[in-house]
């Protein structure tokens, strides 16, 4: 072991133990990367005096830490920009080549604030106000103190590979009504060859960001100047993807024994009292609107909708299970620092259904879901998932025992078919408990976008019922699922999870024709007509443009077929054909090129 005397600047004569460097315990990565935020923390006070220390936790990727600069000449908050992190790094380096111990100390909270208060430091004084224990964990390296409860690695040594990442606005604890502070995001790892391949994999990101792609292939746009942020404008060519998928859900309902319905975007406040949204969900939620007097709302679920069409008319247990469908389009008030693109919007469309059941009936319509949610994921290349089972939240509406009841109900159907799952805790809605699926893309990441949800709550408070074969009223089962989710989120992610490279039943434009000179423009309209006639997506690029460049703005624009036609083509009646990704040109007839597509948009359906 080896001593330490006076390293803590809250303790000066305090003698400290601390584990040698060839004595270090294998700590997780949790633990490696809340270090490193404690030496970026400290590397950032060092080059920018007079900064104020927000918090930074480890988080799934990496860590983060919020700072409040101090104003400069001007009067302005110092702003820390992307050139800044490279001298913020070197100074993190200068901090582990120093070797410093991290010291821990549990000191009285008195102490802790006298001395918080002699540097200022009014985040952390907020902090310890709310600490019911007379002590506090605090963890020190060199002369930098931060409120910590750790744990934390030996050394400063120990965190050798790292990279800072991005500079971001975040507001203190999360609320638009505090101060905005700058927050720095970074990450680590054990070995350098980690850190390598996680940067080579966020490059990979950057490449297949859905906001990139999007701008390029022309799919979406957002307006935040003239029309707001979080809403989102569908160009030609997002629309007609949009419309194959909502037709394909349609569809595959349609046959699955679902009714298509649609409701109305607002309504009157009463409903959503009654429903309990405006109590329990009141943050997601739009102000009221006065209309002739009546408070109306704009709606951000669908279900109370979906709950009067079930009451307008009774319901014997033969009628039952009634499945509703809906692609309702839904508002939800998410604050501006956490939109991004279309995986997080204000305005958005799900793929919404509910299922108004027995009790008897629950267990098999969720097998049933189950089955559907697989046969929909794998339709559109997802294959990996993961499930959680989300349980009874802080804020509920209902009995436990009804909870009980419907958390069981989930973890019965889950452990049937031999699905993995994991408990999430208190990550349920207000009304009910859930399974959530995350689908895995093509990097690895999990997304959000299936749901099943129990409801034993909702029919209670609008008194919906059904007529059991003995005459009696009883309360219905309530079922509500999302197989997509947000249709703008699920888009996103099939955009970076195939890199903008749609499979072909989705490709907005499926062929493009490009005659080799003006005298063949008309060969090349003749043969988009035919395969126009037989439901394909086809363009021709009757450009001046030389051909190698209409081939790159083709590629460029990830057309799955490009058919090249001239004077030979049109003699014979064929098309030369290249794919997205292969430089080999095949000669087809025209008819021989159709049943090609039509297999593969069959073999794809």
């Amino acid at each position: 072991m080896a001593e330490v005397t006076g390293s803590s600047p809250v303790a000066p004569m305090v003698k400290i133990f601390i584990l040698k460097m060839n004595d270090t315990k294998k700590y997780d990565l949790q633990t490696l990367r809340h270090s490193a935020a404690h030496i970026m923390a400290s590397a950032v006070v060092e080059l920018f005096p007079g900064t104020k220390l927000g918090i930074g936790p480890a988080i799934e990727d990496g860590f983060y830490y919020d700072f409040d600069l101090p104003k400069d000449e001007t009067g302005k908050p110092k702003k820390i920009t992307l050139e800044d992190l490279p001298k913020i790094e070197q100074k993190m380096q200068e901090i582990v080549q120093k070797n410093y111990p991290f010291i821990h100390e549990e000191i009285d909270k008195n102490k802790a604030i006298e001395f918080f208060q002699s540097r200022n430091e009014k985040y952390k004084l907020e902090l310890i106000q709310e600490i019911p224990d007379q002590k506090v964990s605090i963890y020190t390296h060199n002369n930098f103190v931060d409120l910590c409860r750790g744990p934390h690695v030996n050394s400063t040594g120990e965190v050798k590979y790292f990279k800072l990442l991005s500079v971001a606005g975040a507001y203190w604890r999360g609320c638009e009504k505090n101060p905005q502070l700058q927050r720095i995001y970074g990450t680590a790892f054990f070995t350098k060859e980690e850190l390598d391949a996680y940067l080579k994999k966020l490059e990979e990101i950057k490449k297949r960001d859905h906001r990139k792609l999007a701008a390029e292939l022309g799919l979406f746009k957002i307006y935040e100047e003239e029309f707001g942020p979080g809403l989102v404008f569908w160009l030609p060519k997002g629309a007609i993807v949009r419309k194959i998928i909502e037709d394909y859900l349609r569809n595959f309902h349609l046959k699955n024994g679902y009714q298509i319905v649609y409701t109305p975007h607002i309504a009157k406040s009463d409903l959503w009292e009654l429903s309990g949204h405006a109590k329990f969900y009141s943050e997601y939620m739009y102000p009221y609107m006065d209309v002739e007097g009546q408070k109306y709302l704009i709606k951000p679920m669908n279900c109370p909708g979906h709950v009067l069409i079930y009451k307008s008319q009774l319901w014997s247990y033969r009628d039952l299970p009634i499945r509703y469908f809906e692609l309702g389009t839904v508002y939800r008030y998410e604050r501006s620092g956490v939109l991004h693109g279309l995986m997080r919007v204000r305005g958005f469309t799900q793929d919404d259904a509910h299922i108004f059941c027995t009790p008897q009936q629950v267990e098999e319509e969720i097998l049933k879901l189950l089955d559907i949610v697989v046969k929909v994921l794998n339709k559109f290349g997802f294959k990996e998932y993961s499930i959680k089972l989300s349980t009874r939240p802080q804020k509920y509406i209902g009995d436990i025992q009804q909870w009980e009841i419907a958390e069981n109900a989930l973890k019965t159907a889950l452990e049937k078919i031999n699905l993995k799952y994991e408990i999430d805790p208190g990550e349920g809605v207000f009304y009910g408990p859930k399974i959530d699926l995350k689908i895995k893309d093509a990097l690895g990441r999990f997304w959000q976008c299936s749901t099943i949800q129990v409801d034993f709550n909702l029919p209670q408070r609008f008194d919906i019922k059904y007529r059991t074969p003995t005459g009696k009223d009883e309360y219905v089962i309530m079922l509500h699922r999302a197989l997509l989710g947000s249709l703008e989120r699920f888009f996103g992610v099939l955009i970076e999870h195939y890199c903008g490279i749609l499979p072909l039943w989705l490709a907005p434009v499926q062929v493009k024709i490009l005659p080799v000179a003006e005298k063949y423009v008309n060969y090349a309209y003749k043969v988009r007509n035919e395969l126009l006639y037989q439901n394909f997506r086809v363009e021709v690029d009757d450009s001046d443009n030389r051909l190698q460049y209409k081939i790159r703005d083709a590629i460029i624009n990830k057309i799955p077929y490009i058919a090249v036609v001239g004077e030979k083509e049109e003699k014979s009646n064929t098309i030369s054909v290249r794919t997205l990704s292969e430089q080999t040109i095949v000669v087809y007839t025209i008819e021989e090129f159709i049943k090609k597509l039509n297999l593969e948009n069959n073999i794809e359906n």
